[in-house]
């Protein structure tokens, strides 16, 4: 489970087992129970959220979209 960053508690991550075939490119998030998973194409959007309420998941969506190409570059290195 390759952690790509953390931020304010927050671990930013995917499974190295994404599925057969590969799921495409997209991030987990967890922190204190919560979780979600966020599609980065062909916009970034949740896929789920268990949890985090509309303030924090504003937050993560920011998150994410700044660092979109580090999550990628990441994802395709590990599974390169």
């Amino acid at each position: 489970m390759p952690v790509v960053f953390r931020d304010h508690g927050f671990r930013f991550f995917f499974y190295s087992n994404e599925g057969d075939p590969r799921e495409p490119v997209h991030i987990h998030v967890a922190k204190d129970g919560a979780d979600a998973k966020l599609w980065l194409h062909p916009v970034v959007e949740f896929a789920y959220n268990h949890g985090f309420d509309a303030r924090t998941q504003r937050w993560i969506m920011t998150c994410v979209e700044d660092r979109r190409d580090a999550i990628e570059d990441a994802w395709h290195d590990h599974f390169a």
